[in-house]
């Protein structure tokens, strides 16, 4: 989907996607994509042409809707607590906490579409999200408690990842990480809080349901 002369990002992402709740988070509303195939391929045409990232900001990964479940169900972890959405996509684990009781939230991301698509869900959703578009690992700022959802997926990134959330765990944050399995997940440091099955879009999970944990890092 090619983004029309003079448009928006907010423009762009309301004409792309539908306004739908995911399967494990029916209390929120977010600007998703209705035909995954559709949208993926043709961003990903329009990439060499307008310089277009992959709108990873338009799906329900399982890694968020458990992170946004699991801050549903166990609110007394965000309440009154800085939240930092790390990596958000389009918020959904950030919004989450957001309407979990959170006294703020910070959604970081280095795609500004999907800085937009946290705006425009938030709005959806009627709480307040700070956006900070770049690499918020180089920022001198302290978190209570970082959500990173579907973030451990590629080895190189995943290892810087890991050290910086590792580094914010030792200085005190409550680090929670949502994932379905991804490859590159340090599993031999944490400890699984929690675990649901997220029903998820074929075309791109290649499975119907994702079994989606919650970890933390080892005290």
């Amino acid at each position: 989907m090619i983004l029309k002369h003079g448009e928006t990002p907010a423009a762009f992402i309301a004409r792309v996607t539908g306004i739908l709740s995911p399967p494990l988070l029916p209390e929120l509303r977010f600007h998703l994509a209705e035909e995954t195939v559709a949208l993926w391929n043709q961003t990903e045409e329009a990439l060499q042409e307008q310089g277009l990232p992959p709108p990873f900001w338009a799906f329900a990964w399982a890694g968020g809707q458990a992170l946004g479940r699991y801050c549903f169900d166990r609110p007394e972890i965000v309440a009154g607590k800085r939240v930092l959405d790390f990596a958000a996509g389009g918020g959904m684990a950030g919004i989450a906490a957001a309407r979990a009781g959170a006294s703020t939230v910070t959604a970081s991301e280095i795609d500004a579409f999907a800085i937009e698509a946290c705006r425009l869900n938030a709005a959806l959703n009627d709480c307040a999200v700070e956006t900070v578009l770049g690499d918020v690992t180089q920022l001198d700022r302290h978190w209570d408690v970082i959500l990173a959802g579907d973030v451990f997926y590629e080895k190189g990134p995943a290892e810087r990842i890991d050290r910086w959330l590792s580094t914010q765990h030792t200085r005190g944050a409550t680090v929670l990480i949502g994932d379905p399995g991804r490859s590159f997940l340090p599993t031999g440091r944490l400890e699984k809080l929690a675990e649901y099955d997220v029903p998820v879009t074929r075309d791109l999970e290649d499975r119907e349901i994702r079994h989606a944990k919650v970890w933390r890092y080892f005290a």
